[in-house]
Protein backbone atom coordinates (compact mmCIF):
# COMPACT_ATOMS: atom_id res chain seq x y z
CA UNK A 1 0.00 0.00 0.00
CA UNK A 2 1.38 3.03 -0.93
CA UNK A 3 1.68 6.27 1.48
CA UNK A 4 -1.44 8.09 -0.20
CA UNK A 5 -3.13 5.07 0.04
CA UNK A 6 -2.06 4.20 3.01
CA UNK A 7 -3.18 7.85 4.28
CA UNK A 8 -6.58 7.88 2.16
CA UNK A 9 -7.56 5.03 4.12
CA UNK A 10 -7.08 6.44 7.23
CA UNK A 11 -8.48 9.51 6.59
CA UNK A 12 -11.88 7.32 5.11
CA UNK A 13 -11.87 5.06 8.46
CA UNK A 14 -10.92 8.08 10.95
CA UNK A 15 -14.94 9.15 11.89
CA UNK A 16 -15.41 5.02 12.08
CA UNK A 17 -12.83 4.53 14.39
CA UNK A 18 -13.89 7.89 16.32
CA UNK A 19 -17.52 5.98 16.52
CA UNK A 20 -15.95 3.07 17.87
CA UNK A 21 -14.24 4.57 20.66
CA UNK A 22 -17.13 6.71 21.55
CA UNK A 23 -19.15 3.73 21.94
CA UNK A 24 -16.14 2.29 24.05
CA UNK A 25 -15.92 5.29 26.32
CA UNK A 26 -19.80 4.82 26.77
CA UNK A 27 -19.75 1.29 27.66
CA UNK A 28 -17.01 2.64 30.15
CA UNK A 29 -18.80 5.31 31.35
CA UNK A 30 -21.98 2.82 31.77
CA UNK A 31 -19.73 0.54 33.89
CA UNK A 32 -18.49 3.10 36.11
CA UNK A 33 -21.89 4.39 36.68
CA UNK A 34 -23.26 0.87 37.52
CA UNK A 35 -21.06 0.53 40.19
CA UNK A 36 -22.13 3.91 41.68
CA UNK A 37 -25.78 1.73 42.14
CA UNK A 38 -27.01 0.89 45.79
CA UNK A 39 -26.44 -3.00 46.07
CA UNK A 40 -29.90 -4.49 47.83
CA UNK A 41 -28.58 -7.08 49.99
CA UNK A 42 -32.20 -9.33 50.11
CA UNK A 43 -31.90 -10.46 46.63
CA UNK A 44 -30.25 -12.23 44.01
CA UNK A 45 -30.46 -10.40 41.36
CA UNK A 46 -30.18 -6.42 42.15
CA UNK A 47 -31.04 -3.51 40.07
CA UNK A 48 -27.94 -3.68 38.91
CA UNK A 49 -27.90 -6.61 36.66
CA UNK A 50 -29.90 -4.85 33.73
CA UNK A 51 -27.25 -1.85 34.31
CA UNK A 52 -24.02 -4.35 33.75
CA UNK A 53 -25.79 -6.00 30.73
CA UNK A 54 -26.05 -2.81 28.77
CA UNK A 55 -22.61 -2.16 29.45
CA UNK A 56 -21.04 -4.66 28.35
CA UNK A 57 -23.43 -5.08 25.38
CA UNK A 58 -21.85 -1.81 24.31
CA UNK A 59 -18.29 -2.84 24.96
CA UNK A 60 -18.97 -5.49 22.68
CA UNK A 61 -20.21 -3.38 20.39
CA UNK A 62 -17.92 -1.02 20.43
CA UNK A 63 -15.34 -3.30 19.82
CA UNK A 64 -17.03 -5.06 16.78
CA UNK A 65 -17.20 -1.75 15.46
CA UNK A 66 -13.34 -0.90 15.87
CA UNK A 67 -12.79 -4.42 14.06
CA UNK A 68 -15.02 -3.28 10.85
CA UNK A 69 -12.96 -0.09 10.95
CA UNK A 70 -9.68 -1.66 11.17
CA UNK A 71 -10.60 -3.79 8.07
CA UNK A 72 -11.76 -0.67 6.09
CA UNK A 73 -15.50 0.36 7.85
CA UNK A 74 -18.60 -0.49 6.87
CA UNK A 75 -19.39 -1.46 3.73
CA UNK A 76 -22.91 0.21 3.29
CA UNK A 77 -20.81 3.89 4.34
CA UNK A 78 -18.58 3.28 1.20
CA UNK A 79 -21.47 2.08 -1.63
CA UNK A 80 -23.50 5.31 -1.05
CA UNK A 81 -25.49 6.96 1.21
CA UNK A 82 -26.65 5.07 4.56
CA UNK A 83 -29.56 7.55 5.31
CA UNK A 84 -33.27 6.34 4.28
CA UNK A 85 -34.91 9.38 4.14
CA UNK A 86 -38.25 7.79 3.81
CA UNK A 87 -37.63 5.02 6.46
CA UNK A 88 -36.07 7.78 8.69
CA UNK A 89 -39.55 9.74 8.48
CA UNK A 90 -41.57 6.54 9.36
CA UNK A 91 -39.47 6.25 12.43
CA UNK A 92 -39.28 9.64 13.45
CA UNK A 93 -43.59 9.94 12.84
CA UNK A 94 -43.88 6.71 14.76
CA UNK A 95 -41.77 8.15 17.60
CA UNK A 96 -43.93 11.77 17.29
CA UNK A 97 -47.14 10.18 17.36
CA UNK A 98 -46.33 7.81 20.45
CA UNK A 99 -45.33 11.28 22.72
CA UNK A 100 -48.04 13.17 21.17
CA UNK A 101 -50.48 10.60 21.46
CA UNK A 102 -49.88 8.48 24.86
CA UNK A 103 -51.79 10.84 27.10
CA UNK A 104 -55.06 10.41 25.55
CA UNK A 105 -55.24 7.34 23.75
CA UNK A 106 -53.00 5.61 26.13
CA UNK A 107 -49.99 3.58 26.18
CA UNK A 108 -51.36 0.26 24.40
CA UNK A 109 -52.45 1.73 21.54
CA UNK A 110 -49.77 4.55 21.20
CA UNK A 111 -46.98 1.78 21.63
CA UNK A 112 -49.37 -0.03 18.59
CA UNK A 113 -49.05 2.79 16.36
CA UNK A 114 -45.23 3.26 17.09
CA UNK A 115 -44.62 -0.60 16.72
CA UNK A 116 -46.39 -0.72 13.07
CA UNK A 117 -44.92 3.06 12.25
CA UNK A 118 -40.81 1.44 12.93
CA UNK A 119 -41.95 -1.63 10.87
CA UNK A 120 -42.92 0.30 8.16
CA UNK A 121 -39.88 2.57 8.32
CA UNK A 122 -37.81 -0.79 8.41
CA UNK A 123 -39.57 -2.05 5.44
CA UNK A 124 -42.42 -4.22 6.18
CA UNK A 125 -45.84 -3.19 4.09
CA UNK A 126 -47.72 -5.86 6.35
CA UNK A 127 -49.63 -2.89 8.52
CA UNK A 128 -51.94 -4.92 9.63
CA UNK A 129 -49.76 -8.14 11.16
CA UNK A 130 -47.71 -5.30 12.52
CA UNK A 131 -50.05 -3.77 14.24
CA UNK A 132 -51.34 -6.66 15.60
CA UNK A 133 -47.93 -7.88 17.08
CA UNK A 134 -47.79 -4.48 18.46
CA UNK A 135 -50.42 -4.71 19.77
CA UNK A 136 -49.74 -8.06 22.06
CA UNK A 137 -46.48 -6.84 22.41
CA UNK A 138 -47.91 -3.35 23.96
CA UNK A 139 -50.09 -4.90 25.71
CA UNK A 140 -47.85 -7.66 27.33
CA UNK A 141 -45.46 -4.52 28.32
CA UNK A 142 -48.80 -2.90 30.23
CA UNK A 143 -49.56 -5.79 32.13
CA UNK A 144 -46.59 -6.71 32.66
CA UNK A 145 -46.02 -3.34 34.33
CA UNK A 146 -48.93 -1.95 35.92
CA UNK A 147 -50.64 -5.31 36.82
CA UNK A 148 -47.08 -7.22 38.04
CA UNK A 149 -44.69 -4.34 38.95
CA UNK A 150 -47.17 -2.17 40.25
CA UNK A 151 -45.66 0.45 37.99
CA UNK A 152 -47.72 2.95 35.94
CA UNK A 153 -46.70 3.90 32.60
CA UNK A 154 -49.82 5.58 31.28
CA UNK A 155 -53.53 4.91 31.26
CA UNK A 156 -56.23 5.45 28.00
CA UNK A 157 -58.62 3.75 26.31
CA UNK A 158 -57.78 -0.16 26.53
CA UNK A 159 -56.35 -0.10 30.16
CA UNK A 160 -59.81 1.52 31.38
CA UNK A 161 -61.04 -2.05 30.41
CA UNK A 162 -58.79 -4.36 31.91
Amino acid sequence: MSDQTSSEHIATTLPHKLVAFGVIVLALAAAWQTTLIPQVLYTTVGPSVFAWFVAGFLLILGVLLLIAAFRGGWAADQEGTLTEWASLGWVALGLLLNVALIEWIGFILSSTLLFAFVARGFGSRQLPRDAAIGFVLAFVSYVGFDRVLGYKIGSGLIESLI
